[in-house]
Parts: C-alpha cells; structure tokens; sequence
C-alpha cells in the first residue's frame, strides 16, 4: 500500500508542476481586441488582467466622454472574453 501511496504523491506533484507550467505560459500569452471600428483597443493576458488600453486621438477629440467610457467598457469586456476563452482552450 506505501507503494501505491508514493506513486499517487508522486503522480500529484507532477501534476501540479505541469500545472504551473501551463499557468506560465498564459501569463505570457494575451488577446488584443479593438472596438469601434479600431478606436479603442485592450490587451488582455492570459491571467485574465488587462495590459493594456489604448485610444485613437481623435477619439479625445471628439470630447464625448460617454462614448469614449462606453467603448473603454466594451474593449474591456470584449478582450476579458477572448482571453477566457484561450485559457480554456
């Protein structure tokens, strides 16, 4: 049975050390995504935490600070989304 038992033990810390593997290289991984029509952009990682925000000049040109929050909010979400999907992938 100390067999069996060290061969599970052994089997787990495998398992975990793969793991940690996998998380490594989602960290370094990430999704870009742009909204209204390229005018603003997020980079999401694979730990599912954001880069990244960037916006077109004349976007804050504009003045329209509801727009400029709504599309903040949708690029956000959108690359939250995306990266999601590449962990469970």
């Amino acid at each position: 049975m100390s067999q069996d038992l060290n061969a599970l033990l052994q089997q787990a810390q495998q398992m975990q050390s793969k793991l940690g593997e996998v998380q490594r290289e989602l960290a370094r991984r990430s999704v870009e995504v742009s909204v209204g029509g390229g005018m603003v952009t997020a980079v999401a990682s694979g730990e599912l935490r954001i880069r990244e925000v960037r916006t077109e000049p004349e976007l804050l040109e504009t003045g329209d600070r509801q727009m400029l929050q709504d599309l903040v909010a949708a690029a956000v979400n959108a690359a939250l989304t995306r990266a999601q999907e590449m962990v469970q992938q």
